[in-house]
């Protein structure tokens, strides 16, 4: 327990050489008010405005190396006729969806033709049907 005693005393010593003892009125306390000195504050304040100026230059460094990449992933992407491929690959892709509607639109088209043509034939036979029975008709009335 000596020997705690012994250590614990030399750290207490160097904290409180750090602590100035400033004489003020205070209603509600006994102890002794902890301030830093002029030269510490002014030290803490230039640190901190330090940091902050380096943690913006740094992120602006990154920004930059990140900008810098994404042009050297341009111009590589252009020099190597990537953006040509995919173009020809696109217009490849527009012809065949041409071809395909054009195909479908004939298609269509043939369906409607068949389907008026089937309506076509249907009225003339209902036309004949009847224009038969009218004859019918006739013919009773004048028998």
């Amino acid at each position: 327990m000596s020997h705690r005693i012994l250590t614990a005393a030399p750290r207490q010593l160097a904290t409180a050489s750090r602590v100035a003892a400033v004489s003020t009125t205070r209603t509600f306390t006994t102890s002794f008010a902890a301030q830093k000195s002029a030269t510490e504050a002014v030290t803490d304040t230039l640190k901190a405005a330090d940091r902050k100026v380096s943690d913006k230059i740094v992120s602006g460094i990154n920004a930059g190396e990140t900008l810098s990449q994404k042009v050297k992933e341009g111009v590589s992407d252009i020099s190597s006729g990537k953006i040509k491929g995919e173009a020809e690959r696109l217009r490849e892709e527009a012809a065949g969806k041409a071809s395909e509607l054009k195909g479908d639109t004939a298609e269509k088209t043939g369906e409607a033709k068949g389907t008026a043509s089937e309506i076509a034939g249907e009225a003339k036979g209902k036309a004949k049907e009847v224009a038969g029975e009218a004859k019918g008709k006739v013919k009773e009335m004048t028998s």
